[in-house]
């Protein structure tokens, strides 16, 4: 199969030819179909996220085709459309996974990071940790729903019932989760790069009630601020942003350090709190959602030998809504 590879010498992955993985017990083979770009791949190839398996194959927002099942396996079948998230694997024995904290596993597995993902033709997954799409989204739109959608949900749910949603960092997870947020009736308030107009008219057209840069201030204030940008200085700006009461809760997996602000800031029983990963359930919920309400999802699609394109592309902001591969 061909794979793109990253070996850690780098932040460039290398095309190559490499032989056709193997479902173990518990495993599926999948054909891959289109993977997305995420921004933790590029924390990945940047060296952000230091502990990958090297060389490892990226990538963790898989669509693709059950090929085949290892022993013991159900639920699937040969010729099923599946996805494959961030989350991989857990031990399903530590004091996390019996609380239904799965998320927070002590021995967990990672797709893209510690175990090999969907930069490549084929993959093998754990069959626990693959889900069924919904039908009305091609290969390339439900590429995105496996992360930045997934995440972006998790980040959600964690604002409780805020009704005034503040987005940081309007990218591939914002544009979904604000989607999300207006369906369930909440107001939605984007915060983009300064300057950035096309950001600001993107997440108009998606319902948000206003849409400005991250330096300036909501015209009200905010129950709960989610942050998608890997910034910490807006992490003081976001407090300052939500009411007394409010969250602001961190979306992503890695964030440069968050300065010094004053204790007056948090201060009113305001919370700071991030998002660790996934669970099943979060994975069951919101395909169900995406299910329910056709979400629309602005993809840029490259073909696999053009990852390090989608890579830069995604590192200098040019991109609106989410990189996807293809292996056709």
């Amino acid at each position: 199969m061909r794979a793109m590879l990253f070996d850690g010498s780098s932040p460039v992955l290398h095309e190559t030819q490499r032989p056709d993985p193997a479902p173990r017990a518990g495993e599926l083979l999948i054909d891959v179909h289109a993977c997305g770009v995420c921004r933790t791949d590029l924390h990945i190839v940047d060296g952000d996220l230091s502990e990958p398996k090297r060389p490892v194959i990226p990538g963790h927002e898989i669509v693709g085709v059950v090929a085949a099942l290892g022993a013991g396996v159900t639920g699937f079948a040969p010729g099923d459309r599946v996805g494959v998230p961030w989350l991989g694997h857990t031990c399903g024995h530590c004091r996390f996974c019996l609380a239904g904290r799965e998320n927070l596993c002590d021995a967990p597995a990672f797709t893209g990071y510690t175990r090999d993902g969907g930069y490549a033709e084929r993959v093998v997954a754990d069959a626990h940790y693959c889900f069924h799409l919904p039908r009305q989204y091609s290969d390339v739109q439900a590429a995105p729903l496996l992360c930045a959608g997934l995440i972006g949900y998790r980040t959600l749910v964690l604002a409780g019932d805020a009704a005034r949603i503040g987005i940081y960092g309007f990218g591939a997870a914002a544009h979904i989760v604000a989607q999300v947020a207006r369906h369930q009736g909440r107001t939605v308030y984007a915060f983009t790069r300064p300057g950035d107009d096309d950001a600001q008219r993107f997440a108009r057209r998606l319902g948000a009630a206003w849409a400005g840069g991250s330096d300036q201030t909501p015209p009200e204030p905010l129950d709960a601020a989610l942050l998608f940008a890997p910034v910490g200085a807006l992490v003081p700006a976001a407090l300052r942003a939500v009411t007394k009461g409010g969250i602001v809760v961190c979306g992503g997996i890695h964030m440069s350090d968050i300065p010094s602000f004053p204790y007056a800031w948090l201060w009113e029983e305001r919370r700071l709190v991030s998002v660790a990963n996934l669970t099943r359930e979060d994975g069951a919920t919101f395909m169900a959602i995406a299910a329910r309400h056709t979400l629309e999802i602005e993809t840029t699609a490259y073909p696999l030998s053009r990852a390090n394109d989608a890579l830069a592309d995604l590192r200098a902001g040019r991109l609106t809504g989410a990189a996807v591969l293809t292996m056709r």
